[in-house]
């Protein structure tokens, strides 16, 4: 009876694709957009990373979990202002079609996300 012994590499690097999203896969499962991880020179453990709209989500469950598990939409105005800023910190607004997300998640408009972004552009001029 063989036991299944999980590698070294996979253990050091569990909460790290936890964190982003990552999916370890077996090495002869991988598909050529995974990335294969090599321990000692020799492939060790491939990694299917996430498609980018399951990463905003992940960004926004990350944020809500901060405001103490509370529904985005829930938040008052500062709050969300605060939301607004995390995730642009965090690159949300850089995925295609991110403001609409972040809008619905908070329950406001885009207008309204985009005018939280340039309150902060503005608070950020000397």
């Amino acid at each position: 009876m063989t036991e299944n012994v999980e590698h070294p590499l996979a253990a050091a690097v569990k909460p790290l694709l936890a964190a982003v999203g990552a999916t370890p896969v077996p090495l002869d499962e991988a598909k050529p957009d995974d990335l294969v991880l090599e321990w000692e020179g020799a492939p060790a453990l491939a990694v299917r990373l996430p498609h980018l709209n399951s990463a905003l989500d992940r960004l926004l469950a990350e944020t809500a979990r901060r405001f103490d598990g509370r529904p985005l939409a829930e938040l008052d105005r500062l709050e969300k202002q605060r939301v607004v800023a995390l995730l642009e910190e965090r690159g949300a607004f850089t995925v295609r079609h991110g403001v609409e997300t972040v809008a619905s998640a908070l329950g406001v408009s885009r207008f309204t996300v985009y005018n939280y972004l340039n309150r902060q552009d503005a608070s950020k001029s000397p």
